[in-house]
């Protein structure tokens, strides 16, 4: 347990995601189980193995921002924008007495601007040779151009970087944020991430890998994590963004506690480029870690917002951690995997994941795995993955867990508000 260190907790959210555009939308879609996977629109899939995502629904980036604006930014920029001027919004972080030396920004990606990539080489492929390259293509395409976006919009000018460890970003942003106010380095950071790789290569890529469901007769039941026929994973889109801040500092000014943060942990597989630990060694540990820094016992969790990305592989490997953490305290926890729904959004998945887990604690409420048809005989029948529709119970803790290709992970734990 980290005595001595500050408390940390939630006080803004915000969401851009397959299910909604705002917080509220994207839970009442996931309380729902609603799944966001269609055909894809925003580029012609005829000769793609897969012919489907879970792309954003009616996103027009002129709603948000104006038209000169909004071509200087990548749609991964566009959508953290959004999610963070929520959040930020939600958290009255701009009002007046707040020190903007000391509220900073930590945002995850797992790939940035690919979109601008894509564009910029069509565009110079069309032509003679001859460079002729916008000049905001490198500003568009770096990585860590979102969270310098959202510190010039706000003047926030505290710690400012970005994490990247491919679907774990997110989440390792979450964990950087907390251990910083944790030490008295910032009175708060907005922090969480963004993923736009809709797109000829994001899907090419992937279908290169065998590591995308190929079920274009049925877009909407392709995501299912824990079943026997499950095929890979639903690619997605979108943002989440949370506030973190310093607890004396948040009571001082009044803000809406949400949640808190009670520990995070970190692990590699240190095993394998794609593929998990077949033991789930690497998820095993940031369990544990996160547990340990939270000054937690496996008992006092009480949902698990899986990775369950709805690989053969995967989801094997992250239950086998679950019941090696947990025990027999496993058959009373709720598990779910809202990829069901949303998809895999990458380095954004972590944040909109944190945000299911933290609003689990405010509502009470579990998520449900959609698109359960047929029981695997590897994962053990009294586990309860909350299949097919959201349940109700308690929610006083909830560990969210996020893997990344080349063995990162990443964990953390949100828990109910005390004084």
């Amino acid at each position: 347990m980290n005595i001595g260190l500050k408390r940390v907790v939630v006080t803004g959210l915000g969401a851009v995601t397959p299910l909604g555009k705002t917080v509220p939308e994207y839970w009442e879609g996931l309380v729902n189980g609603v799944s966001g996977a269609d055909f894809v629109k925003q580029f012609d899939v005829t000769k793609f193995k897969t012919k489907f995502a879970c792309e954003l629904k009616d996103f027009n980036p002129e709603d948000y921002f104006d038209r000169k604006e909004a071509r200087k930014l990548d749609r991964f920029s566009q959508i953290a924008l959004v999610a963070a001027d929520e959040a930020v919004k939600s958290a009255r972080l701009t009002e007046e007495g707040i020190d903007h030396d000391r509220v900073g920004v930590i945002w995850g990606s797992g790939i940035g601007g690919m979109i601008t990539f894509i564009e910029e080489m069509k565009n110079y492929n069309s032509g003679d040779g001859t460079p002729r390259f916008n000049p905001f293509f490198i500003p568009k395409l770096i990585l860590d151009i979102a969270g310098g976006h959202i510190s010039m919009k706000y003047g926030f000018r505290g710690p400012n970087f970005s994490c990247v460890s491919a679907c774990a970003s997110s989440t390792n942003a979450i964990i950087d944020a907390l251990n910083y106010i944790r030490l008295g380095k910032a009175d708060a950071f907005v922090c969480g991430g963004s993923e736009a790789v809709v797109t000829e290569a994001g899907i090419g890529g992937f279908n290169a890998m065998k590591a995308l469901s190929e079920r274009n007769d049925d877009p909407q039941t392709a995501s299912r994590p824990f079943d026997l026929n499950r095929d890979g994973f639903v690619l997605g889109e979108g943002a989440g963004a949370i506030v973190l801040e310093e607890y004396e500092h948040a009571k001082r000014r009044g803000a809406n506690i949400i949640a808190e943060v009670a520990g995070g942990g970190l692990s590699a597989d240190a095993y394998h480029l794609t593929a998990p630990h077949p033991e789930g060694l690497g998820a095993f540990n940031v369990m544990k870690n996160a547990l340990a820094d939270a000054g937690l016992k496996p008992e006092d969790i009480d949902y698990i917002n899986v990775h369950g990305t709805s690989t053969p592989l995967g989801d094997i490997s992250e239950v086998t951690a679950i019941q090696r953490v947990f025990g027999e305290h496993a058959y009373n926890l709720n598990i779910s995997s809202t990829k069901s729904m949303t998809g895999h959004l990458l380095g954004a998945a972590g944040a909109i994941e944190a945000i299911a887990g933290i609003m689990a604690t405010v509502h009470d409420i579990i998520p449900p795995t959609i698109n359960h048809f047929t029981d695997d005989p590897s994962f053990d029948p009294r586990l309860n993955f909350t299949f097919g529709t959201a349940q109700k119970r308690v929610v006083k803790a909830a560990l969210s867990n996020t893997f990344g290709f080349g063995g990162h992970n990443a964990s953390v734990i949100f828990k109910k508000p005390s004084d």
